[in-house]
């Protein structure tokens, strides 16, 4: 089985956190596009988050501890659910289930741990299905 393409979603202020993140999966095999290591200087943020989402199989949306409902997210789960991709979201431990938006809760999603084990276990997860 071909290992799923993955579009990573994340914060700037969540920015350090998400790119540990983003290498552990593919120290595994697994195809990530993240905006730091896939969209080049000159090149329209946009367009590039566009095709990134395109060419994916799986939208990983991290939430933002601080705010997790921020009108991106809204966009690119909105946008990946229209696309049919699957959409995982990494959730902050300490946030409250009634704080997420309507169409996080309503599918099963990931608690944020260290970088490497929420990768692993999303990794798992994703080689599993």
């Amino acid at each position: 089985m071909e290992k799923p393409r993955v579009f990573i979603s994340h914060s700037a202020v969540d920015a350090d956190w998400a790119r540990s993140f983003a290498q552990a999966p593919k120290q595994r095999g697994v195809a990530v596009w993240f905006d730091e290591f896939d969209v080049h200087p000159g090149e329209s943020l946009r367009e590039a988050l566009e095709s990134g989402l395109r060419g994916s199989d799986v939208l990983v949306a991290l939430l933002d501890p601080e705010h997790p409902a921020k009108p991106a997210l809204f966009f690119e789960l909105g946008a990946a659910i229209g696309m049919g991709k699957k959409v995982v979201t990494i959730v902050p431990k300490a946030l409250d289930p009634s704080h997420l938006p309507l169409d996080v809760r309503l599918r099963r999603y990931l608690v944020r741990d260290s970088p490497e084990h929420t990768a692993e276990e999303l990794s798992n997860a994703l080689l599993a299905a």
